[in-house]
């Protein structure tokens, strides 16, 4: 604990305690100049409320640009006050001094307007109309994070070309690039050049496009081209956290502003996974690095730098940003401007663990308080800690511990946690990086293509000799053959020693070659190598895989978390992603139907791709996939419709009065890698436009839902179990829909669909409708019914899909074979249909392996039957999943199915027909 001062006049007292911010000589100074202008700032937090009427009173003696310098010093002693005696919250501080930094651009800009609108007139575009001036902030302050002490990094950006309109005798036209480029003269004078009363902040062009031999405001039309032409690397990082700042909220909420995110997103966040910017960070943290080691020589107390030396805060900054831009063109969520609120993001999403995700927090929260208490001491813009013994206890006491020695203790820890984690991102300047696709000896590649294939084994030679001819190929840069043969040389060493299969390393081959064009997936599996072993994995354990990885190649970075293998698809979980992402995407304005499509089906890619990755790795079963595949449908199809309902024009009430009902694999929770859903759609709304307005919406979902867009589709969907199968309407009344299925009227449903029936689920829609169809489903299904009659309709209907499914001599198809799956599957439904009326438990759509079970327990059954029939069943289901996996037809030798063809048999004739012996 802190000890109280013993005299408040005394320095050393005033290290700590109610007047702990005396000891800051910057403090003092502001306290003797300012002394009858303090009262003019209201007591308590600093708002931009109580600076704009203290702007106010100041304005009254002085004018803007010394009135805002004065403000500043007040804030500061303000801020001083609070955080050192008062523990303020960081936040508090920083927001404070966004929000001054706000304020004085605005006034500047104002009064900048008014004097150059009298000379010039107003600035317009060529068709007349009035063009828009943005001050976008960047770095701390777009992330409304300024230090105290803090320059402003700002570009200033104008919306189109074009000329003033001259002033009130006609004259004085000028073009906007020399209005633009006058205003922000302007602005420099008002708030950044040091008159006798100080300046308001620093002021930084340093990021604008071509750096300081760049116009000092630009076009948007030709910051769009810079990015395009010019734009680099580490630029991105710097717009990340871009923000307009200035003029007021007024004008940064018109429509226009669309047009300047819509040039920027895509600069910073790109469409693919972009592991290729790890490179040009290193680049950048190595010239800060030594820029810092330059500073230092011979200057030995500069080395302990709390922002730029290992450790420090900018590291955290780079490993938050890195995960942001890597993955922030796929994951919306992930884009935001504050760290500590990035942080938190990260861990959410799963990027980042929420220890290490919370560790880092405190970190930062450390690092910026101290960073603040060395700029309280004298104003500098300075980051290093001072090596007077009396400064050094002030900072560690005002940080409440009561000495330094525990003070830089607290420090050397959070520093040594932030480089840890920061060569764990980026790969530690002690260790071998891969730069530019080298990886050091251990990864050496070959000198050339013609050499590589020299090297490999005969099965990959096969596949790569006619790459030289691909023109995708040739059209690869240096760095990204560089990375091809790196990984392409590793994956041939593993071949060559037995650790990957032929089919590993081909399919490997394979697959790289798909993404010519695509370069940023080869450096993520440098960068990542953890990645491309469970990669080789995948692709080793069948060929499916490949084939999908092909279509969506970003699925590979799931395989980031080796914990992800042992998980399961969270359906709760996934939905919140969902809608932080369509949230995100409303935030920007770019939440239009295209990027929302995108959106659902990223994320169903993903998730079908952690299955499959479980999948290959057996830490799942057969039963486990169909369970997760299947609620991983329901959530999209849940979420799907709330976005189009949402999305409707004519939707007459807030949620609609409609359910999905799935049949088939669907409602039996059975869907497999690539199922269609066979899905009902149906309505329960008395408005006069219900059927016009459900039509509308369920032409918008299976757009959605089966549209190709540059991301792929989502399902095929089949809508033929709806009431007059393809001739009937999309989407019915649940009143038409339940008399069709219960024979009432002239209309009504054969008893396959019934069999249908037996399968169904309720798979959205209200309580009230579930409640309804539930009623309808066990009403069909327990109907009084003649046993035999319904035995020879169901075998007419097998006998026809017999006839349509021959199957070769000597094989067994899985599911069309006499004894297959169909033939359980059609019994199973013959024992729910004639006997659940005196068996209710058999309504309950529990999947055809229960039902079999339940059936033998009820005595419908001999003992042994059932289950018999009900382990075969499960057999072909996992030998079909592993022959689909290697896209075969679905077909085994018969020798090898003789057991379980004759399991199917026995069930047939248990139920008195022996038509397949």
């Amino acid at each position: 604990m802190l000890s109280s001062p013993a005299d408040a006049s005394d320095p050393v007292a005033r290290l700590s305690g109610p007047h702990a911010a005396e000891y800051s000589r910057y403090y003092q100074r502001v306290l003797r100049r300012y002394t009858n202008e303090r009262a003019l700032l209201a007591p308590g937090e600093v708002t931009r409320g109580t600076m704009e009427a203290a702007l106010t009173a100041l304005q009254q003696h002085h004018d803007l640009g010394a009135a805002l310098r004065i403000l500043r010093q007040l804030v500061m002693a303000r801020l001083i006050e609070r955080d050192v005696e008062l523990f303020a919250s960081m936040e508090e501080v920083t927001q404070a001094m966004t929000c001054l930094a706000e304020l004085a651009l605005d006034r500047a800009c104002e009064h900048g307007h008014a004097l150059l609108h009298t000379r010039y007139g107003a600035p317009l575009d060529e068709e007349g109309l009035p063009v828009q001036f943005w001050v976008i902030g960047m770095g701390k302050l777009g992330a409304r994070e300024l230090n105290v002490s803090s320059d402003i990094d700002l570009i200033y950006v104008y919306e189109n070309d074009g000329e003033t309109s001259g002033n009130a005798s006609g004259r004085g036209v000028v073009s906007n690039q020399e209005y633009f480029a006058q205003l922000v003269r302007h602005i420099q004078n008002v708030v950044g050049d040091t008159t006798e009363h100080g300046f308001v902040f620093r002021m930084d062009l340093a990021l604008r496009p071509h750096g300081k031999s760049g116009p000092p405001a630009i076009a948007l039309g030709a910051l769009n081209q810079y990015f395009f032409t010019h734009g680099r690397e580490w630029e991105r990082f710097a717009w990340l956290k871009s923000r307009i700042v200035s003029p007021t909220d007024l004008v940064r909420n018109t429509p226009n502003v669309q047009k300047l995110r819509e040039t920027v997103l895509p600069f910073v966040f790109r469409r693919y996974l972009d592991y290729s910017v790890f490179d040009a960070l290193r680049d950048l943290h190595r010239q800060i690095r030594e820029h810092a080691n330059v500073r230092c020589a011979g200057r030995p107390e500069r080395a302990n730098d709390v922002k730029i030396s290992r450790g420090g805060i900018r590291e955290i900054e780079f490993t938050v940003q890195l995960l942001q831009v890597v993955r922030g063109g796929n994951f919306p969520e992930l884009r935001c401007r504050p760290t500590l609120e990035a942080l938190a993001r990260l861990a959410r999403a799963g990027l980042m663990p929420e220890a290490t995700a919370q560790k880092l927090h405190e970190a930062y929260v450390f690092l910026r308080q101290t960073e603040h208490r060395i700029q309280y001491l004298d104003d500098q813009q300075t980051h290093v800690l001072p090596t007077a013994d009396d400064d050094l206890l002030w900072i560690a006491n005002t940080m409440r511990f009561d000495g330094v020695g525990s003070y830089l203790q607290a420090l050397d820890q959070h520093r040594e946690l932030v480089a840890q984690e920061f060569d764990a991102l980026l790969g530690s300047p002690q260790k071998s990086t891969c730069t530019k696709g080298q990886c050091g000896k251990a990864h050496a590649h070959p000198a050339s293509f013609e050499k590589l294939l020299e090297q490999v084994p005969p099965a990959m030679a096969q596949r790569l000799d006619k790459w030289p001819e691909l023109a995708r190929f040739q059209a690869l840069r240096d760095d990204g053959l560089a990375r091809v043969l790196t990984l392409l040389s590793t994956t041939a060493q593993k071949l060559s020693r037995g650790e990957i299969s032929e089919a590993a390393a081909v399919g490997f081959c394979d697959w790289i070659e798909s993404l010519f064009g695509r370069e940023s997936y080869f450096a993520l599996l440098i960068e990542r190598p953890a990645i491309y072993a469970r990669l080789l994995n995948v692709l080793g354990a069948a060929k499916w895989p490949l084939r999908y990885m092909r279509r969506h190649p970003g699925v590979v970075d799931e395989l980031a978390s080796g914990s992800m293998l042992y998980e399961r698809f969270d359906a709760q979980i996934f939905a919140q992603e969902l809608a932080l992402r369509h949230e995100s995407l409303r935030r920007t304005g770019e939440d239009d139907d295209e990027n929302l499509m995108n959106v659902l089906r990223r994320g169903q890619h993903a998730e079908t791709f952690r299955t499959l990755a479980r999948d290959m790795e057996k830490t799942i079963s057969v039963e486990d996939v169909a369970d997760d595949l299947s609620a991983l449908a329901d959530t999209i199809l849940q979420t799907t419709t709330q976005w189009c309902w949402q999305r409707l024009r004519k939707r007459h009430r807030e949620q609609p009065q409609f359910a999905i009902i799935g049949y088939g694999k669907l409602g039996g929770k059975e869907l497999g890698y690539g199922s269609d859903l066979d899905i009902v759609f149906v309505y329960d709304d008395e408005h006069d436009d219900a059927s016009e307005v459900y039509a509308s919406l369920v032409r918008k979902l299976i757009t959605w839902l089966t549209a190709k867009t540059a991301e792929g589709d989502l399902y095929e969907i089949d809508t033929a179990l709806r009431p007059n199968g393809n001739s009937g309407l999309l989407v019915t009344s649940f009143k038409a829909y339940a008399d069709y299925q219960q024979q009432r009227g002239s209309n009504t449903a054969w008893t396959w669909e019934h069999q249908a029936m037996t399968r169904a689920r309720f798979v959205l829609g209200s309580d009230h409708l579930r409640q309804e169809f539930d009623k309808v489903r066990q009403a069909v299904i327990q109907a009084p019914r003649d046993h035999e009659a319904l035995r020879q309709e169901i075998l007419s209907m097998r006998e026809r899909m017999r006839q349509a499914h021959a199957v070769p001599a000597g094989r067994f198809d899985l599911k069309h074979s006499p004894g297959g799956m169909i033939d359980i599957e059609f019994a199973t439904q013959y024992l729910v249909l004639a006997f659940s009326g005196q068996h209710p438990a058999l309504v309950r759509n529990a999947g055809n392996i229960a039902l079999l079970h339940l059936a033998q327990e009820l005595h419908l059954l001999p003992a042994g039957i059932g289950d018999a029939a009900a382990d075969a069943y499960r057999e072909m289901r996992r030998l079909q999943h592993v022959v689909r996996l290697n896209e075969g037809n679905g077909q085994i030798p018969l020798e090898d199915a003789a057991a379980l063809k004759e399991a199917g048999v026995a069930l047939w004739g248990a139920l008195g027909h022996s038509y397949m012996a």
